[in-house]
């Protein structure tokens, strides 16, 4: 399934019925009083989050969300019937701004949560409303209020639990396929991964969290290069990062500049993701030369207050011990127990 995570929708609250004009017509009363009833009301435009969407591709391709419209009003003081309400489901993680102003509507980040985006109209009142003292036979009635409508910007930001940072070609990809039932696309090139990947890691106590593999990242990516700010927004929602460090590339590549890189485009994207806990690892250990500096990599990590730690997604080796860490982590943020 393609990944989308913005989008441009027009929505409208469906119309208010119109009132009735009508009078009583009874066998002995030729001349009865007014009896029109009200219109019905038009349904509501209402966004619901939930688990089956995990992508924002239904509303791109349908723009239009409409409501029906409420229902005549008859005679005998009858009311309309009021229309139904039109649900579009997105999901969890969906920001809705007014596409005008910019403002934020609503931010759908829990499960079943609900927002009424266009608010349908009132139905008109009927005939029976207007009787006066002098006007006894009023010969007309409300038309329906119009419903509420809008152009929406839908934005949205992944909710996962752990976020994979880290260049093109660290491996992010490989190690979200081990530990989890994702499938990314994997080669032995930059830019593989051109969308987010969620993978759902399971552990002991049938207790689970969600990872998401984000695409990767280079210099000036909060400027708009490489994959650029597209996809920063996905890491804001983690309560925890794993950094990966790729030192295989280049006999002389500092696996310290390559750290720091990426931590300066987090801070320029968003200060606060500094904030975040970070897990910092080495990959690639199933390659000698890279095994063989590790130790090295540690020692310096340390002195600058990192921990340092080392895998291979290839193998295996070391990443249950990277799971461990993560869900002692994760446990301090208390994650919820329904990741399934």
């Amino acid at each position: 399934m393609k990944f989308v995570d913005e989008a441009k929708i027009f929505v409208k609250g469906g119309h208010g019925g119109p009132g009735c004009v009508s009078f009583r017509r009874e066998k002995f009363v030729p001349k009865g009083g007014p009896d029109g009833g009200d219109g019905g009301k038009g349904g509501n435009v209402i966004f619901r989050a939930a688990r089956s969407h995990h992508t924002l591709l239904d509303l791109k391709y349908q723009q239009h969300h409409m409501a029906k419209n409420g229902g005549h009003g008859s005679g005998n003081n009858r009311t309309g019937r009021s229309a139904e309400d039109l649900e579009v489901i997105v999901p969890p993680g969906t920001i809705v701004k007014d596409f005008e102003t910019g403002e934020i509507l609503a931010d759908l980040s829990e499960l079943g949560q609900t927002f009424i985006v266009a608010k349908g109209g009132i139905g008109g009142k009927g005939n029976a409303h207007f009787t006066t003292s002098t006007h006894q036979t009023p010969r007309f009635a409300q038309e329906g209020m119009d419903g509420e409508e809008r152009w929406l910007k839908m934005e949205l930001k992944l909710l996962a639990d752990v976020g994979l940072i880290g260049f093109p070609n660290a491996g992010k990809s490989t190690f979200i396929s081990r530990v989890s039932a994702a499938k990314p696309k994997i080669a032995d090139y930059p830019f593989t991964t051109l969308t987010p990947h969620l993978g759902v890691v399971k552990y002991a106590d049938s207790r689970s969290f969600v990872m998401a593999d984000i695409p990767g990242l280079i210099a000036g990516a909060h400027e708009g290069q490489g994959m650029g700010i597209q996809f920063l927004k996905h890491v804001e929602r983690t309560s925890l990062l794993f950094h990966i460090i790729d030192i295989s590339m280049e006999p002389d590549i500092d696996a310290w500049k390559n750290f720091k890189a990426i931590n300066d485009e987090l801070g320029h994207y968003n200060p606060q993701l500094l904030d975040k806990p970070q897990i910092v690892a080495i990959n690639k250990i199933d390659l000698p030369y890279v095994r063989a500096r590790v130790k090295k990599e540690v020692a310096r990590f340390r002195k600058k207050g990192i921990i340092l730690h080392s895998f291979s997604a290839v193998t295996g080796e070391g990443t249950q011990e990277i799971i461990k860490i993560m869900v002692t982590l994760l446990n301090k943020t208390d994650i919820p127990d329904d990741h399934e």
